[in-house]
């Protein structure tokens, strides 16, 4: 029994130095076992590496959606912004306009009243009179330069009193009841630019 133990040991043995001898003779039996330890080693970095890369990848990706919708967010509020700026430079531009020159306009209006004084106190005098003719010209360029620059006359005789166009200066006995609480007589005319007042007339009440 003994003896067939020590075959086998020795069969086994020579078995093993038989396959040391084939790889020592082959050394591309030995790289090909290698390789493949070494390519199953390497495909598995590669996979774990891609798998890291593409999380990696998606965060970037995430990142960069968030960036894009912040921007998109900041334009439309700039874009608003905007579009508020410019539609009230524009109002206020189209309001300089319509208002442009009121002061010189205001100040024209005491002239008006004086050539108006004028023409009455000769109101009386031959209508080929000379300075008669020469003011009542001159009067007439002056209104019709203000119905140019949009200025017209408040209507004020015989109105309704209106607070918004008209300032009070006294009250007398209306002439007849259909002239109760209006406008009998006018001390100063009023006038409007475009749609605003630019001088309150001052009226006379009936009660």
């Amino acid at each position: 029994m003994a003896e067939k133990d020590k075959n086998t040991k020795a069969k086994e043995k020579e078995v093993k130095d038989k396959n040391i001898d084939i790889k020592k003779e082959n050394p591309d039996i030995k790289s090909k076992e290698e390789n493949e330890e070494s390519s199953k080693e390497k495909s598995g970095n590669s996979k774990k590496s891609n798998k890291a890369k593409k999380q990696k990848d998606s965060e970037k990706i995430k990142e960069l959606e968030e960036a894009i919708d912040q921007k998109n967010d900041q334009f439309i509020r700039l874009q608003a912004e905007f579009d508020n700026y410019r539609r009230r430079t524009l109002k206020e531009k189209m309001e300089l306009t319509k208002s442009a020159g009121e002061s010189l306009l205001i100040n024209i209006l005491p002239i008006v009243d004086d050539f108006e004084r004028a023409l009455d106190s000769i109101k009386e005098s031959d209508k080929n009179d000379p300075v008669k003719m020469g003011l009542d010209l001159i009067y007439k360029r002056f209104v019709d330069f203000l119905n140019q620059n949009s200025i017209k006359e408040i209507e004020a005789t015989g109105q309704e009193f209106d607070t918004d166009l008209h300032e009070a200066i006294t009250k007398i006995p209306a002439p007849s009841d259909d002239l109760k609480g209006k406008i009998v007589d006018v001390v100063q005319k009023g006038y409007m630019l475009n749609d605003k007042v630019i001088r309150y007339a001052k009226v006379v009440i009936g009660e």
